[in-house]
């Protein structure tokens, strides 16, 4: 019997091959959409563990878990359908959404009711001389809470003292809630403790000088007294991290008070007169409070 030629034997297993390459094609998406399943699967798994581990230290007067926000029930508008052409219109009861960042926010929806279930529970609050202000006294149980809320979950080696935050008020704003530094700009420093919207925005911004804990707000809620100290005294904290790096040690609070009013961008004697202003309220405050 003739043997076949090594051409023939060559021409066979090519035919082969090409026989073959369309199962070998569909094993291997087979194996590649298996893959990208479990990646997928991995993936959730891992940003479920991460939520869980960061809920240990939620705060327990937090509405929802930690990477997820407060929504109040609102109206929800439906798209037009085949049953309803014109759409519709249902309730959307209150609830907690996902945060984008899977990182710690608050918005004002949250930020009024922790204010209303806890505040009147809070019992250090800052001294009650109204500092010749008419709404001296006005703000005290807000200035309570958020100093507290804030001591607790960003844990400072030295606590902020409630009496400091109420001399900081007097000598931003005078207890004026809607104060606009600029009537013609009104992106400038607003409210009782004088967040302008650069401030506002790098509050909520995850990827800006913040790590977590962020701040989600407008401009015109932060005429809003409880949103406004909210923002300050966040905001204060951040000042005291940024003092602490410029100055090579940890800042007081003092300090902090000092980057929080710019002083180092104006003159010395500018920067005294200011910082007086505010040492001499805080000073009343905190004699009040020894005796």
């Amino acid at each position: 019997m003739r043997k076949a030629s090594p051409k023939l034997k060559a021409d066979k297993k090519l035919q082969k091959a090409l026989d073959n390459f369309p199962k070998i094609i569909k094993e291997q998406e087979r194996n590649h959409k298996a893959r990208e399943k479990d990646i997928a699967r991995f993936a959730k798994l891992s940003r479920e563990l991460v939520l869980i581990q960061s809920r240990k230290s939620l705060h327990p007067w937090r509405l929802c878990p930690y990477g997820e926000h407060w929504v109040r029930t609102h109206p929800l508008h439906t798209k037009p359908s085949k049953f309803h052409p014109n759409g519709s219109v249902t309730t959307r009861f209150n609830h907690c959404a996902r945060n984008r960042s899977q990182k710690d926010h608050l918005y004002p929806e949250e930020i009024t009711e922790i204010a209303k279930q806890n505040f009147s529970k809070v019992t250090h609050k800052p001294c009650t001389l109204n500092l010749g202000f008419a709404k001296g006294n006005d703000y005290d149980s807000l200035i309570a809470g958020w100093v507290q809320y804030w001591n607790e979950v960003l844990e400072p080696n030295e606590a902020l003292d409630p009496n400091l935050v109420k001399a900081l008020i007097a000598s931003e704003s005078s207890f004026d809630a809607t104060a606009l530094f600029d009537p013609k700009d009104s992106n400038s420093a607003r409210g009782l403790t004088q967040i302008n919207n650069q401030a506002r925005k790098i509050l909520g911004d995850p990827k800006g000088e913040l790590k977590d804990h962020f701040i989600n707000v407008t401009k015109t809620d932060l005429n809003d007294p409880n949103l406004n100290i909210c923002c300050g005294i966040r905001w204060l904290f951040n000042k005291k991290k940024l003092a602490s790096s410029k100055l090579g040690h940890s800042a007081s609070w003092l300090e902090a008070v000092s980057e929080y009013k710019g002083l180092s961008t104006v003159s010395a004697k500018k920067a005294q007169s200011f910082l007086h202003k505010f040492t001499e309220k805080y000073d009343t405050l905190s004699k009040c409070k020894k005796s």
